[in-house]
């Protein structure tokens, strides 16, 4: 919740408003008092105070009668009217609240309200706002605040401040008519508010002549807000700063900034593009006042800066020049060195590959991001702040670098340097921040860094430090608040279990350095903790009782240490009277050996719990149903019992690892609300039953459904064909029955077909380990899972064909079908799965022969169709030539060929060839049964009969005499048919 760039203005503002017959200061309490305040405002104070949840404790003092002494009041030393009224919020701690409590109207006296960095929950700004009308100074930014901002403000005439700029969400206007209402206003800041849809909004730039500072910052405004129509004489008379980055412009420069040529002195034109501005060092050329101008992601390149169009030497009085994050390329520009005024340049993210240039007159030089090679200069001039992060600089860092006296922020991150530390960098008292990570450093920490009493930041993590970090190394160090020695192995922390360090951090790295086998002591009168990572630091025995009171805020990582014994020691987040935010938890692979602990459900803010690989016993507590904003929950590879509960199924749940347990029943229905669900990971516990049909409901968003080493029973269910995201479907090794789904074959996520995208939930990130039988092993995937496509159906107890339509899974990586009862050929299209790598089918009664199209499989690396009834000869070519193992094929009596010892009888014939004679021989075959079938259905009809007749006499008589009988009847008939015959040819 930092601020943004020229926003150091509103101090200025604020200290210089000093209201009649008040006596208080910005930079002290200013509550010293004569008088009480109203009980009526203080009442209102009170009804605000219980409308919000206070993580900063800022309101801790907002008791006894008399509110001109809380913290944040100030008060007119006479009448006791409330008149200020000042909460900031920042990174370590804020307000929450739904809403703007009414009651602040009752401070009718206001004068100065801020309520910035804050977080009001996306609510809207209140109307009332519009009925303080004594207040000069209002800042209402970055406090989550969104929806159309109320025009009521548009009352507040008084005003000289505004600030509503915004951060993660976006408030919008609807019309800026109400800004023609602010006639005393010198300080407007809308950024990141949008305005591309409000009426009205040329307003902004001739309504209020007072205006000196006005931001708008990413407001998605357009070229026709800047257009020709605008009246030239009444735009902003008296702006100095003027802030249009980071909109939609793209035609020429507006012609209006020529008429602002001795007033303005700071000027953001960054995102605009440049390659159309003709106008443009004709204009910049016409405001000589103009001391900081920020040109990033303009697209400007090498050529713009030696074109004398845009001849940035003729801009002499610059003094600060911002051009990050475009594409100047090639060695150093040397227009640069000739812009005599110039003290802070800024060409981050850009393509310059030459070495690290030398300006005598710069003090801040930011050059991070490029490709600059070399060693670092000996000779760097005068400079205060130097960043040279992520490049390829190589060499050792040189000792004179401690010989830059006033170097405050030191960053050499990301590069190829080696050698040790320079013990020169402890001469540089006024360093306030290192970084020198992942890197090639080696030796040791030099003890003279301790001796830098105003280093805040201290970053050496990621290189090949050695030796140990003992308490000399922080002998001065009252002030540092982040350090960071993490993935350095050889380096030792030893230091004292009884020392007390003069600092209080914010943030403690240490993950992969080796620490003393038990918990560091040292870290028990820590108070401000926000991230404290332990990881892999060889730390073992219980956690310390002292930890329980520990304040830690954001992240906690004690994972792949020797930690053992119960859990209840873990920070519970109600020390010294506050609720500190702690939503990332990482305990795993420790052997931590008893029950999950109740005392971890008053964790509310709980997001990212990870308790994997431990010895965790017992069934999950049902308190845990109060971790409502969980978005991850990993208790894999436990000892874990009992039937999973409904109440593990927070609606924020977006991971849920439960394998590896000895869970049992059947899945509660509850999981079905997880419309969010993106992985599923129940593989290898004990659980039964069917899979249930309102499972289809989680599928919105899942990439991941894991039901491996189970006891399902059943038919696979045709509704996990909605999985339109799902890439890895994984039900191997349960008791599932029927015919493999042939929608299966429709899953989005494993069909290259040009037009998948992935839609993520809202707060969704990949970075998660995922268990898969891949080659025939079982693998671990963890930062690239999401780049495997894996379908395992293995060992279940499924029937009939392979459907074809599986073959449409072109980005499948894993194919499993092996150990079931699938019969019928290998479908012969199976070469349009160009991405396997792994294909199983053995076990099985397949059919027929290897169709061809496998040897077009270029990525496959392991192959099993083995123990099956395969025939012919093995295809050859390509990517088959490469897998010689004759156990690939082992079990299949009538194929041949190479990597099998039995050669073909016909070796010149082709697979196809085979095929066709082969089917010819079964038609034939077919044939021949026909004909077997008949004479068998004859022999056995007229034995049926004849024998009965022999075996029967008195049978076989009244027959012959039925048969004599009527052979007489029809001898008459034709005889007296005969003779009528004749007799009529006669008489003719």
């Amino acid at each position: 919740m930092g601020n943004r760039k020229g926003l150091g203005l509103h101090l200025i503002f604020v200290c210089g408003f000093l209201f009649a017959g008040a006596t208080y200061t910005c930079l002290g309490d200013g509550n010293t008092s004569l008088t009480v305040c109203s009980e009526k405002e203080r009442l209102a104070l009170l009804k605000f105070k219980d409308s919000v949840e206070d993580r900063s404790r800022m309101l801790s003092s907002w008791i006894g009668n008399d509110c001109c002494l809380w913290e944040g009041i100030h008060c007119d030393t006479v009448t006791g009217d409330v008149v200020s009224l000042h909460l900031m919020g920042n990174d370590e701690g804020y307000l929450v609240g739904y809403e703007l409590t009414s009651s602040l109207a009752e401070l009718r006296h206001l004068k100065s309200l801020d309520l910035s960095g804050n977080d009001f929950q996306g609510s809207r700004i209140p109307k009332f706002i519009g009925s303080l009308k004594q207040l000069t100074y209002l800042n209402l930014s970055q406090a989550g605040f969104q929806g159309i901002i109320p025009p009521h403000i548009g009352n507040l005439s008084n005003l000289k401040v505004l600030d509503l700029h915004s951060d993660s969400y976006e408030p919008m206007v609807d019309d800026m008519t109400w800004i023609s209402g602010l006639l005393s206003l010198e300080h407007l800041d809308l950024s990141l508010v949008y305005l591309g849809e409000a009426q009205n909004r040329d307003m902004l730039f001739y309504m209020i002549p007072s205006l000196k500072v006005l931001n708008l910052w990413g407001c998605r405004l357009f070229d026709s807000d800047l257009g020709p129509f605008l009246n030239l004489s009444r735009i902003l008379p008296n702006i100095k700063h003027l802030d249009l980055g980071f909109n939609s412009f793209n035609g020429p420069l507006p012609g209006f900034l020529q008429n602002m040529s001795s007033t303005l002195t700071f000027l953001d034109l960054s995102n605009f593009n440049l390659s159309r501005t003709w106008n443009f060092a004709n204009l910049l050329s016409k405001i000589p006042s103009l001391l900081e101008l920020h040109l990033s992601s303009c697209g400007l390149d090498k050529t713009h800066l030696s074109s004398p169009r845009y001849n940035f030497s003729t801009l002499s009085n610059i003094r600060h020049l911002v051009l990050s994050q475009n594409s100047i390329e090639g060695p150093f520009p040397s227009v640069f060195t000739n812009m005599s005024s110039l003290r802070v340049l800024v060409l981050s993210g850009n393509m310059l590959n030459s070495s690290v240039p030398i300006i005598p007159n710069l003090i801040d030089l930011d050059l991070s991001f490029n490709q600059l090679t070399g060693p670092i200069p000996t000779h760097l001039g005068n400079l205060s702040k130097l960043d040279l992060s992520s490049n390829q600089l190589n060499g050792s860092i040189p000792e004179s670098i401690g010989n830059l006296a006033t170097l405050t922020y030191l960053d050499l991150s990301f590069n190829w340097l080696t050698g040790p530390i320079p013990t020169s960098l402890g001469r540089h008292i006024s360093l306030q921040f290192i970084g020198m990570s992942s890197n090639l450093l080696n030796g040791t920490i030099p003890i003279s860094i301790g001796q830098l009493a105003k280093l805040q930041y201290l970053d050496f993590s990621n290189n090949s430090l050695e030796g140990v970090v003992s308490e000399a190394h922080f002998a001065n160090l009252s002030i540092l608040n982040y350090l960071d020695t993490s993935s350095n192995t050889k380096l030792r922390y030893n230091i004292s279990r009884d020392w007390i360090p003069p600092f209080q951090l914010v943030s403690l790295l240490l993950r992969s350095c080796n620490i003393t086998n038990r918990f560091p002591h040292w870290l028990r009168n820590q108070r401000n903790l926000h991230v404290l990572d332990l990881s892999n630091t060889t730390i073992s025995g219980h956690l310390p009782t002292w930890l329980r009171k520990m304040p830690i805020i954001g992240y906690l990582d004690l994972s792949h240490n020797k930690l053992n014994g119960p859990l209840i020691n873990l920070p519970n987040g109600e020390t010294y009277g506050r609720n500190y935010k702690f939503p990332i938890l990482f305990l795993e692979n420790n052997f931590f050996n008893e029950s999950i602990p109740r005392s971890l459900c008053r964790r509310t803010d709980l997001e990212y719990l990870d308790l994997s690989r431990n010895r965790l016993i017992g069934q999950v507590p049902k308190c845990l149903e109060n971790l409502q904003h969980l978005r991850t929950m990993i208790l894999s590879s436990n000892q874990l019992s009992g039937v999973i509960p409904s109440f593990m199924a927070p609606n924020s749940l977006e991971r849920l690892k439960l394998n590896d347990n000895k869970f049992i029943g059947e899945l509660p229905r509850e999981l079905g609300n997880l419309r969010g669900l993106s992985i599923l990971d129940l593989g290898n516990n004990k659980l039964s039953g069917n899979i249930p049909e309102w499972f289809g409901a989680t599928l919105s968003y899942m990439r991941v459904l894991r039901l491996h080493k189970n006891n399902f029973t059943g038919r696979i269910p045709e509704y996990l064909c909605k999985g339109s995201n799902l890439q890895i479907l994984d039900v191997a090794h349960n008791n599932l029955k029927g015919h493999i789904p042939r929608c299966l074959g429709e899953l989005n996520a494993m069909v290259n077909d040009g037009g998948y995208r992935y839609s993520a939930p809202p707060s969704f990130d990949s970075d998660e380990n995922v268990d898969q039988v891949m080659k025939g092993v079982d693998l671990e995937y963890k930062t690239t899972w999401d780049m495997v496509f894996n379908m395992d159906l293995s060992s279940n107890q499924l029937v009939g064909e392979i459907p074809v339509e599986l073959t449409a899974l072109s980005l499948l990586v894993g194919l499993n079908l092996s150990n079931n009862h699938l019969s019928g050929g290998i479908p012969d299209n199976i070469g349009n799965m160009t991405e396997l790598n792994s294909l199983d089918l053995s076990g099985n009664k397949l059919t027929g022969v290897i169709p061809p199209s496998m040897a077009d499989l270029t990525f496959l690396s392991h192959l099993n169709l083995s123990h099956n009834n395969l025939s012919g000869q093995i295809p050859t070519g390509r990517q088959l030539q490469t897998l010689i193992d004759p156990s690939i094929y082992e079990g299949n009596k009538d194929l041949c060929g190479p990597p099998l010892p039995n050669n073909c009888s016909n070796p010149g014939e082709h697979p196809t060839t085979i095929k066709k004679k082969n089917k010819a021989a079964e038609e034939q075959i077919n044939v021949w049964l026909l004909y077997a079938d008949i004479i068998c259905g004859f022999a056995i009809g007229f034995w049926g009969v004849i024998g009965v007749l022999l075996l029967k006499k008195q049978w076989s008589k009244k027959l012959f005499k039925f048969a004599e009988d009527m052979m007489e009847n029809i001898y008459v008939v034709v005889m007296v048919r005969v003779a009528k015959i004749k007799r009529g040819r006669d008489a003719a």
